[in-house]
């Protein structure tokens, strides 16, 4: 049975809806976190690579694929290739005047991704989260925020392995009055802070909510206001690393199954 791949639900939401801005958006964001294998017509060389290129009276497209056997499908032989994240691709096209083939007569999402379309994915995933300083006065239930965020949110979370424990969502009050919504991490690897805000700021830019804001936060276990977002937040479990079995040798003769061999 054929794969069905988180790109394919995703473009088959944007088609049903073509009118629909959310749905659209909710691709790209899904085109950005998918790893994505690019057709290259020379085997890599070095820290630079040349991608296969296909030419149209349009423009020119850079071919890939969101699995390793749609891209074995449509070349039927061996090629070289490279994984790359749809983001890091985004990138590397911006400004070249390329766009994007996706998995081409293989798949339900097959689509010509326009040079424009991709400068504007590349522009937006460059976004930043703003940096301010307020203290939190107190915490509540988070209410009133449309569940496409809450999936969002989930969604971009599942792919955050190992960057932090868990988070809470929560309404937040500041001391100088101003009243928010907060996603708190606990226990977040240091070097992953600032990933984790622009995951989150991604989460609610591409949710299409106009005018809407999300704070970040980040603290220790062994902060009271861990404990306070506890009681009235909503939590998410972000996944855990795989845990790499230890290597423990089997001295010869041990095995009764297995004696050891005499040479």
């Amino acid at each position: 049975m054929t794969e069905v791949t988180p790109l394919d639900h995703a473009h088959a939401a944007m088609e049903a809806a073509s009118e629909d801005d959310g749905a659209r958006l909710r691709f790209f964001e899904r085109l950005a976190d998918a790893e994505l294998f690019m057709l290259l017509d020379k085997d890599i060389e070095g820290d630079s690579i040349s991608p296969e290129v296909f030419e149209t009276s349009d423009a020119s497209f850079v071919l890939v694929f969101d699995t390793e056997e749609r891209l074995s499908k449509f070349v039927n032989r061996v090629v070289p290739y490279a994984a790359l994240s749809g983001r890091v691709i985004a990138g590397m096209l911006a400004g070249q005047g390329m766009g994007l083939a996706l998995n081409p007569e293989v798949a339900p999402s097959a689509i010509l991704i326009p040079p424009e379309a991709v400068g504007w994915l590349a522009e937006t995933l460059t976004h930043a989260p703003d940096e301010v300083e307020a203290r939190p006065e107190s915490f509540t239930a988070p209410i009133g925020l449309p569940e496409i965020l809450l999936t969002a949110l989930d969604t971009k979370l599942s792919t955050a392995v190992g960057l932090a424990k868990y988070a809470y969502l929560v309404g937040v009050a500041y001391e100088n009055g101003v009243r928010s919504h907060m996603l708190g991490f606990v226990q977040a690897v240091p070097e992953a802070q600032s990933a984790l805000a622009k995951a989150v700021n991604e989460a609610l830019t591409f949710s299409g909510i106009e005018a809407a804001a999300l704070d970040v936060g980040f603290f220790e276990p062994s902060d009271p206001v861990a404990a306070q977002l506890a009681r009235v937040g909503l939590r998410f479990d972000l996944p855990e690393p795989p845990e790499i079995p230890e290597y423990k040798p089997i001295p010869p003769g041990s095995d009764p199954d297995s004696p050891p061999k005499l040479r």
